[in-house]
């Protein structure tokens, strides 16, 4: 997108910590800044909880409102403080185009920016059958989409899910942009200081929650863990069930061939490291640490969940997928992988190709298209 000066955009996002939709943020707006847009990346969580470095040039504002609502009218006055505070923000930048991330995020945004003539954007992060919100929230992501510009999403799936709940007016389907290789930042775990030399790895990445499916993995690599006693299972990432998934690893007996080393800003080191990579999700809204798995050459096994892995893996060309649930399945697919050295080169080989396929500048692209042609229609 060519102007005469530097496009200004506002991301406007819950936080910056450690997430998938984060990630996706703080990916564009650095890419962005690089190419000299005045970039705000506004949050109503406080800044000391961002997990992503932001390009210096990057303007950071963090409106302090992410505190949690215990009645229905505090959630109101909150509500109410947070459109006040975001609509002053953006009458203060007075952005060219601003951009939401996430449901709540895009809904806020759309009172805000009522009466204000500047283009908003939103974006669905996620497939919404598969995280339901209250319903005040699902009647307002109803009857807001309509006031913003255009609604992107991850898949075709979700597109249509909101042409059919929603009166959203344009809808665009953009995937996420996978990075390569990625940029490292604290907190650096050095796969040495947890892999023993030597040994294979069967590696997943993301938070450490129900819909990720972490239980059905531990299972799954139980079942195999005898049959390929070289084989160590690693997860990364941080969240509630913590606590729940150590007793699983302890009481499956298997402490020193399963680990949790937490959160991790060198991802990319792990994946250089890992021999195969494994998504268990229930659900996914695209599946980002997939795709950059995928980017370092990592065959990979995914559950076919409605939305997200199948726009990525290429079955039997680049990874596999597994019907969406069938713990069984996992098992099998592991057995076959684990097992076949060549299988594993043979898909890497073209598994390097998200690379290109989801290369930034290409994704990048697709999204200044769409905020070109907002702001040549408001």
């Amino acid at each position: 997108m060519e102007n005469s000066r530097a496009t200004r955009l506002v991301i406007f996002i819950h936080s910056m910590g450690g997430g998938g939709a984060e990630r996706v943020a703080a990916n564009l707006a650095n890419y962005w800044a690089q190419k000299g847009w005045e970039i705000t990346v506004v949050t109503l969580a406080s800044q000391s909880v961002d997990f992503y470095t932001l390009h210096p040039a990057v303007k950071r504002i963090a409106l302090n409102l992410a505190s949690e609502s215990r009645s229905l009218g505090t959630a109101l006055w909150q509500n109410v403080r947070r459109v006040i505070a975001l609509r002053q923000t953006l009458r203060q930048i007075r952005p060219d185009v601003a951009l939401g991330m996430m449901t709540t995020a895009n809904v806020l945004l759309a009172l805000a920016v009522f009466g204000l003539g500047i283009p908003a954007i939103g974006s669905e992060r996620i497939h919404p059958p598969q995280a339901p919100l209250s319903p005040l929230w699902e009647r307002l992501r109803r009857q807001t989409y309509g006031r913003l510009q255009a609604v992107a999403v991850l898949t075709r799936e979700t597109g249509q899910w909101l042409k059919e709940h929603t009166n959203a007016t344009r809808i665009a389907v953009i995937p996420n942009p996978i990075p390569w290789p990625l940029p490292a930042h604290e907190p650096i775990v050095k796969p040495d200081s947890v892999c023993r030399p030597g040994r294979k790895v069967l590696l997943a990445v993301g938070r450490l929650e129900v819909e990720k499916g972490f239980d059905w993995l531990i299972d799954a690599f139980s079942a195999l863990a005898t049959k390929y006693p070289e084989w160590d299972l690693v997860i990364l990432g941080e969240g509630s069930l913590r606590a729940t998934l150590e007793k699983q690893v302890q009481t499956s007996g298997l402490a020193r061939r399963v680990f949790l080393p937490g959160r991790v800003g060198n991802v990319g080191d792990w994946y250089e490291r890992a021999n195969l990579y494994v998504m268990s999700s229930r659900f996914e809204g695209f599946g980002n640490t997939l795709g950059e798995a995928m980017a370092y050459g990592l065959p990979a096994v995914s559950f076919d969940c409605e939305t997200g892995p199948r726009d990525i893996i290429r079955h039997e060309t680049d990874g596999l997928l597994v019907p969406a649930g069938d713990t069984q399945g996992l098992v099998a697919t592991l057995d076959r992988l684990m097992g076949d050295a060549a299988l594993r080169r043979r898909l890497a080989t073209r598994a390097v190709e998200a690379r290109e396929r989801f290369a930034l500048e290409k994704i990048a692209s697709r999204w200044e298209a769409l905020f070109e042609a907002c702001m040549r229609d408001s």
